[in-house]
C-alpha cells in the first residue's frame, strides 16, 4: 500500500472514531440535562384577558423551546401571588422567582424608575429608547440604579418598544388643555406627576381596576396604553372618546426581572437564554402589536361606535411646559440628572440621524389612501 493510501486509511480511521465518540456523547447529553432542570416561576403585572399577558407568554415560551427541558418557567398572571404593582418587592424577596413587568410600576421606590420606560419627551420614539438601553449608556445606569442605589437583588431586561400610548378616554371631547383641569384621570408613574402639574387630580390603578373605577365615578378618564388592552377590558362600554397622541407616556417597555440570587446560579447558557430570548420577544411582540393594534382600532370605530380622536395641538404644547418644569425639578436628584443627560446625548445624535434620513411616509400614505383626517 502506497504512503498516500496509508495516511487516507489512517484518516479514515480518525473520522469514524470520533464520530462514534461524539454520537455516545450525544446519546449521554440529555439524560445529564434532564437531571438538572431548573424550574423558576414567574409572576405578571397582567390580567388574564390583557394582551400584555399574552406578550409575557411568548416570551415565557421561547425560553422553554430553547431551554430543551434544562430550564423552564412557570408562569402566573398578575395577582396570583403578589399584588401587580408589587412584583419587585416579590422578586427582590424570593417570594418569585421572576416578573414581567413595567418600571413605572415601582416609581414610587425611586422616580429614575420611570426615566427607563415613560420619562421626559427629548424626541426619540420607543424603538430609539430601548437603543440608548443597549448601546447608548442606559443599561449601565439602570443597573447603577438597582445594585448602589436601591440595592434590590435583581436582574433585568428590557423588552418591546411600545407606540406611543394615548391621552386616554373621556365622556366628552378634549378641545384644549382647560378641559382637562379638575379632572380625575387615571395613569401611572412620572405621568401622575406631569398631569397633576397641569391641573388634574390623578389616581393610579393597576388596568384591572380601571374601569369599575370609572364606572363607580371614582375617575373621570383614564388611560392604560393601547387599543387591544383598552378594549378587551371594556374601556369602550364606559367612554365613547378615545383620543389618540400624547406626550405623558410617548415611549415605554416592559421589565423582564429575575432574583439576582437565582439568575446568577444559573449556568451561563441558561443565563444567555435568558438574555436573548428577551431580545427575540422584543422583537416578536412589536410586530404582533402592530397587527392587533391595528385591527382593534377598526373595531372600535366601526363595531363599537367609539369617537376617535386627535389629541390637539394645544394638549401637546401643554405637556411639553409641563414637562419642562419637571425636568428641572428631577434634574436637582444627581442620579436622576445624569440619566437624562445621557438620553439626551443619544437622542441629540440617534434621532438627528433618524429625521434627516427618513422617508416622509405620510406624503406616500396619503398618495394611496387618501388625505389623513387628523
Amino acid at each position: 500500500m502506497s504512503t498516500a493510501a496509508n495516511r487516507n486509511v489512517t484518516n479514515r480511521r480518525k473520522f469514524l472514531t470520533g464520530a462514534a465518540l461524539a454520537g455516545v456523547a450525544t446519546m449521554a447529553m440529555p439524560e445529564v440535562s434532564r437531571a438538572q432542570t431548573t424550574t423558576l416561576k414567574m409572576q405578571g403585572s397582567w390580567g388574564a384577558k390583557d394582551v400584555f399577558n399574552e406578550f409575557a407568554e411568548d416570551y415565557v415560551k421561547r425560553v422553554n423551546e430553547m431551554a430543551g427541558g434544562r430550564l423552564k418557567i412557570d408562569y402566573l398572571v398578575g395577582g396570583a401571588v403578589v399584588h401587580p404593582f408589587q412584583v419587585l418587592d416579590g422578586v427582590h424577596g424570593g417570594q418569585i422567582d421572576a416578573a414581567h413587568t413595567v418600571t413605572v410600576y415601582w416609581y414610587g421606590k425611586h422616580k429614575a424608575a420611570s426615566l427607563f420606560g415613560t420619562g421626559p419627551v427629548f424626541g426619540f420614539n420607543a424603538n430609539e429608547g430601548l437603543g440608548w438601553i443597549h448601546n447608548g449608556g442606559g443599561r449601565e445606569l439602570f443597573h447603577e440604579l438597582q445594585t448602589q442605589i436601591m440595592k434590590v437583588n435583581i436582574v433585568s431586561f428590557f423588552v418591546m418598544p411600545m407606540p406611543t400610548q394615548p391621552l386616554g378616554w373621556f365622556k366628552k371631547p378634549v378641545k384644549s388643555a382647560a378641559d382637562l383641569k379638575g379632572l380625575k384621570y387615571r395613569t401611572v408613574g412620572l405621568a401622575a406627576d406631569l398631569f397633576q402639574a397641569m391641573g388634574l387630580r390623578v389616581a393610579q390603578l393597576p388596568g384591572g381596576e380601571i374601569v369599575p373605577a370609572m364606572e363607580r365615578g371614582v375617575i373621570d378618564a383614564f388611560e392604560f396604553n393601547n387599543p387591544t388592552s383598552d378594549r378587551r377590558f371594556g374601556a369602550q362600554d364606559v367612554a365613547k372618546n378615545f383620543m389618540m397622541g400624547s406626550y405623558h407616556q410617548a415611549t415605554e417597555y416592559f421589565e423582564i426581572m429575575f432574583n439576582r440570587t437565582k439568575f446568577n446560579a444559573l449556568p451561563k447558557e441558561q443565563q444567555a437564554i435568558l438574555q436573548y430570548a428577551a431580545e427575540a420577544a422584543s422583537s416578536a411582540n412589536e410586530w404582533k402589536a402592530m397587527d392587533y393594534y391595528s385591527k382593534d382600532l377598526q373595531e372600535l370605530i366601526t363595531k363599537d361606535k367609539v369617537n376617535v380622536i386627535r389629541t390637539p395641538q394645544d394638549v401637546f404644547q401643554a405637556q411639553i411646559k409641563a414637562w419642562d418644569g419637571l425636568i428641572e425639578q428631577l434634574g436637582k436628584d444627581p442620579f436622576m440628572k445624569k440619566v437624562m443627560d445621557s438620553q439626551k446625548a443619544w437622542v441629540k445624535r440617534v434621532v438627528y440621524f433618524g429625521l434627516f434620513n427618513s422617508a416622509d411616509y405620510r406624503v406616500a400614505y396619503e398618495h394611496h389612501f387618501g388625505k389623513l383626517k387628523l
